[in-house]
């Protein structure tokens, strides 16, 4: 019988060998891609004496549809509830209403980390010619920044208030047919997201944790990012991790935590991508990088994403595409980035020997050469599948 997973007194959570998930279906494709995830997270389940007590939630067009909510409140409560929940793509409303379902559930759950891992897996076409050299994590702060969304319209009173505001009082003249958006970055926001990024480099046995920030230019923000970093590594990870400047780059044993302008990376991760391994930024940062790396590696088709809240247990694990409307019912797509999303959740739920699972046989069905068309386009002598088709071959594979 399914129950739901709770919060042990130490902050681990207790999942039970059913535990209730919710999902969200998603939009457009995510009528091919979910169940294929789906059948694939059963089998691996299963070899390792589990099952998945999945219970539907409604979000996006399904949503809209059904109840005239765009993001339900009883969605969001079972997510609240059940801790640990799964997400196909979803449509952002247009003209109106919440400006992206997926923020929204980001900031209502205060899941403030973003975690993308970036490899390659033998057999994916890239276009960079040493793709396997890239084997990064990233952690984007999923809360603040830009993303905050305190914006205001250009011409409206508010604006206008905020303008004469800033003329009067800090002597900033900026032109008066301006929208302004605000950038918000806490040493609370910062520090619990460089925490996550270092916790996860010890306990993974990683070798460095870089801080991606843009503080040459926004030195109140993200070079208050930066320094905020390497203060939480002198506070609280002594013997466990140290700065660049305290080692000379000699950390031994523990994580080396080192500091990189954000154009310059982008730069190093086409020249000299094995020098990263876990990367911290911010948020506007972090949407770029990862999306940057994913191509490097064949594309955010097979990029998984995770939301999590390191405090409470809460994650919403989602494909990082997007609806593909042109494509929904025409089992065609490929369905990696919802199975890798579902990868991390089991790991997020201890189950990782049934992940390993999943990756083993995602990856041995890529080498041989059977793949969804996105793939098969660029591969010499690829078998093509449909979205079903991959999702069996995989599971034959477990």
């Amino acid at each position: 019988m399914a129950e739901p997973i709770t919060l042990a007194d130490d902050g681990s959570l207790v999942v039970p060998d059913e535990p209730i998930v919710p999902f969200i279906e998603g939009d457009g494709t995510g009528v091919d891609i979910w169940p294929a995830a789906r059948a694939v997270l059963d089998a691996a389940a299963a070899r390792h004496g589990h099952r998945v007590g999945w219970t539907e939630v409604l979000a996006g067009e399904k949503a809209y549809r059904e109840t005239g909510e765009w993001l339900p409140t009883e969605t969001v409560e079972a997510f609240r509830r059940y801790r640990v929940g799964i997400k196909g793509p979803l449509t952002t409303p247009v003209g109106g209403g919440i400006r992206s379902l997926n923020v929204a559930l980001r900031q209502i759950l205060d899941l403030y980390v973003c975690l993308r891992p970036v490899r390659w897996f033998r057999g994916v076409p890239s276009p960079v010619r040493h793709p396997e050299r890239i084997d990064m994590v990233v952690f984007r702060e999923n809360i603040e920044d830009v993303y905050a969304g305190f914006e205001l319209a250009e011409g409206s009173a508010e604006a206008k208030k905020l303008l004469e505001y800033l003329a009067d009082e800090l002597g900033w003249e900026l032109r008066s047919d301006s929208g302004i958006g605000l950038k918000p970055i806490s040493i609370t926001g910062s520090k619990r997201l460089q925490r996550a990024a270092l916790d996860y480099a010890i306990a993974r046995g990683r070798r460095s944790v870089t801080l991606v920030h843009k503080g040459n230019i926004m030195k109140f923000t993200e070079g208050a990012f930066k320094a905020w970093g390497y203060e939480l590594v002198a506070e609280e990870y002594d013997g466990r991790a140290v700065g660049w400047d305290d080692c000379g780059g000699d950390s031994g044993e523990r994580v080396l935590v080192k500091d990189v302008i954000a154009d310059a990376f982008l730069q190093q991760i086409l020249t000299r991508p094995d020098e990263y391994d876990v990367i911290a930024t911010t948020n506007l940062n972090g949407d770029y990088i990862s999306d940057a790396l994913a191509a490097q590696v064949g594309g955010i088709g097979i990029a998984p994403g995770a939301n999590v809240n390191g405090v409470t247990g809460h994650g919403v694990f989602e494909a990082t595409h997007g609806t593909a409307p042109r494509y929904a019912g025409l089992d065609k797509v490929n369905p990696g980035s919802l199975i890798l999303s579902g990868v991390l959740m089991f790991e997020h739920l201890g189950w990782h020997d049934a992940a390993d699972d999943i990756v083993a046989a995602l990856e041995a069905t890529i080498a041989e050469g059977v793949v969804t068309y996105d793939f098969a386009r660029l591969m010499d002598g690829a078998t093509e599948v449909r979205t079903s088709e991959f999702a069996a071959a995989i599971v034959e594979r477990l």
